[in-house]
């Protein structure tokens, strides 16, 4: 029987010592006898919803036949090349160089100690050829180690069955240390790349090794038979998922701080749970992808934010975390880079004004043009599906074990899920709200209608109730504090010595009174504010005392009266009712399992040869 398989798109990517930010690629693509081919590069990637025009990084593309002559191309589009032939082409080779300064999960960078290439950014391949298969050969610099990818192949060489494949798997070529753990015959690779002098990689790869076994419970097994963790310590943050890998961003100093390395550990929880949430099981519009144009859902509250729910819940059933951590009970205001927590999702969500006016679907169709671009009113206009999708998440959990005496849950909804629609097809909003009827034994439509199409508030009791939680009552008043504190509800910055207003909350005593962001300040009172100033000048103020902001408006000096507000006291930190009943207990540790670490040594643990403290 003849070999149907069409022939494969070839690339062989070098790294050219005298461009240190630049790749060199060539392709070699089959043209089936044509006498023109159209090429294009994808505008953006999967898992990262806004258009990046990848294509401005395209430098120097040339076209050539079998016989080395040279072909013309011509620009069609911003991501499209015509290329063109007098004669049939059985293949024609592109070479192009691409630049690569950007360091982050969904765009390429490339300098003396690493690379890292994402497929959408990368590989130009033909407009017609995606069913292909894709082979990829790197010549590397002879300072690296190797090359690594979640696709097949070894020795710095690696094939993708098709486009979408290669796409799907970044390729990152360095010198890192490497750690491994083994679950079902399948390897899980640690990789870091950069300075790893304060990184116990021993105790990482233990605690990511906890991870993905609680995940093989939840789900039932692993759907795959590789998976690599790239661990980029760059100083940055930030993650991307990938069918077998993950492309993940730290700093080398995160395993010196709890709090920190507990927020990584969400982190790689996340981007893990995609492995089936999203990657596998997925909304139906996402997928097979239009690489040239949006692709909208209205459900990303369903695919980012429930996985938001089980990143850090994950952690707390691994033995990672306690229940305190996965509430927040003590959650510090708004942390920069702290882990996620119940009360963190909730009290982001009450103090997002956008909450009351854009609801969580229309926020996931818009993510496109919202999410990823954010500006001084982005928080008085939309909601983050991550957020409230969380906080659905974790309330539909509740429902269900309470309609079910925690015989249903969450996971089960998942896993039934995954069971009917983790192919190749996708789920509508109907065909997930019906599985989640089926598991819960009531109905729900209702209620999902409420909560993701509407902008009413959540209503949070009946989940409380379930579990014995309640909100934690504010902190009484310091007795030797002279009394509330005065507010504006605008958020500030220092920009080259002046006070810049960066953000004013829709119903403040700031937006009431007209402070607009940019709006420099200058002065209370007829008195001059420096910014180190501020926060100290406030509090020798109290609510509802009117006050004279001078501040410069596009240049123009402006006086506007404000009367001051109090400073809202924290209403939303989750903690366990000390009245919670012995049937309520029950209920949480059905949920979160026990209350204890699987470690007692302080945090971080020192190992022999580290540079931790002891």
């Amino acid at each position: 029987m003849p070999d149907l398989t069409p022939p494969p798109i070839r690339y062989t990517v070098r790294f050219p010592p005298d461009l240190p930010h630049y790749v060199d690629i060539e392709a070699r693509i089959p043209a089936g006898g044509k006498l023109q081919v159209e090429m294009f590069l994808p505008v953006w990637t999967p898992g990262s919803y806004l258009v990046r025009e990848y294509a401005r990084h395209v430098e120097s593309l040339i076209a050539t036949d079998p016989e080395g002559n040279s072909l013309p191309v011509k620009k069609t589009r911003k991501n499209r090349w015509l290329v063109k032939s007098d004669n049939p082409l059985h293949y024609i080779k592109l070479r192009y160089l691409l630049y690569c300064k950007e360091l982050t999960v969904r765009t390429n960078f490339r300098d003396e100690f690493q690379a890292v290439l994402h497929g959408a950014a990368t590989f130009l391949t033909a407009i017609d050829t995606s069913a292909h298969p894709h082979e990829v050969a790197l010549e590397l610099s002879s300072q690296w180690k190797g090359s690594w990818s979640g696709m097949d192949g070894g020795e710095n060489t690696f094939r993708a069955s098709d486009y979408d494949t290669l796409v799907d798997s970044p390729i990152v070529a360095g010198s890192p240390s490497i750690q491994q753990f083994v679950i079902d015959g399948k390897p899980h690779i640690l990789l870091n790349f950069g300075d790893s002098s304060y990184w116990d990689a021993a105790r990482a790869i233990e605690d990511l090794e906890r991870i993905v076994l609680q995940y093989r419970s939840m789900w039932g097994g692993l759907p795959y038979d590789r998976y690599v963790f790239f661990n980029l310590l760059t100083g940055g943050r930030g993650a991307l998922e990938h069918r077998n890998s993950a492309v993940l961003m730290a700093d080398r100093f995160t395993m010196r701080t709890r709090s920190l390395y507990t927020a990584w550990l969400d982190l790689v929880s996340h981007e893990f749970c995609h492995v089936w949430n999203v990657k596998r099981l997925r909304p139906v519009e996402l997928g097979p992808f239009d690489y040239e144009n949006e692709v909208y859902t209205r459900n990303l509250w369903i695919a980012e934010g429930f996985t938001e729910y089980y990143g850090p819940l994950t952690v707390r059933r691994a033995g990672l975390t306690t229940h305190e951590e996965f509430l927040g009970t003590n959650r510090a205001p708004r942390p920069r880079r702290g882990p996620g927590s119940l009360s963190g999702w909730i009290e982001d969500l009450q103090n997002t004004p956008g909450r009351l006016q854009q609801p969580v679907s229309t926020a996931s169709f818009d993510a496109w043009i919202k999410f990823y671009r954010p500006d001084e009113n982005s928080a008085n206009s939309s909601v983050s599906y991550y957020t409230k999708g969380a906080v659905i998440a974790w309330l539909l959990d509740a429902k269900v074990r309470a309609a079910t005496r925690d015989s249903g849950t969450l996971d089960d909804i998942m896993r039934l899920a995954f069971q009917r629609y983790g192919g190749s097809r996708g789920f509508s909003t109907d065909e997930f709200v019906d599985t989640a009827q089926e598991v819960a034994g009531i109905e729900l439509k209702d209620w999902f209608n409420e909560v993701t199409e509407t902008t009413s508030e959540l209503e949070y009791s009946e989940a409380l109730g379930w579990f014995g939680l309640r909100f934690k009552a504010p902190a009484p008043p310091d007795p030797g504090d002279a009394g509330a504190k005065a507010w504006l509800g605008l958020a500030t910055k220092t920009d080259t010595g002046r006070l810049i207003v960066t953000e004013v909350l829709r119903g403040t005593p700031a937006y009431e009174a007209g402070i607009s962001p940019d709006d420099e300040i200058l002065g209370v009172d007829n008195y001059r504010v420096r910014p180190d100033q501020w926060n100290l000048m406030l509090e020798r103020y109290r609510p509802l005392e009117v006050v004279s902001l001078l501040v410069s408006r596009r240049d123009r000096l402006v006086s506007v009266p404000v009367r001051l507000g109090e400073e809202p006291a924290r209403r939303w930190l989750v903690e366990v009712d000390p009245e919670a009943t012995d049937l309520q207990r029950q209920h949480l540790t059905a949920w979160l399992g026990l209350d204890e670490l699987i470690r007692s040594q302080p945090f971080p643990r020192p190992r022999g040869g580290s540079k931790y403290p002891v």
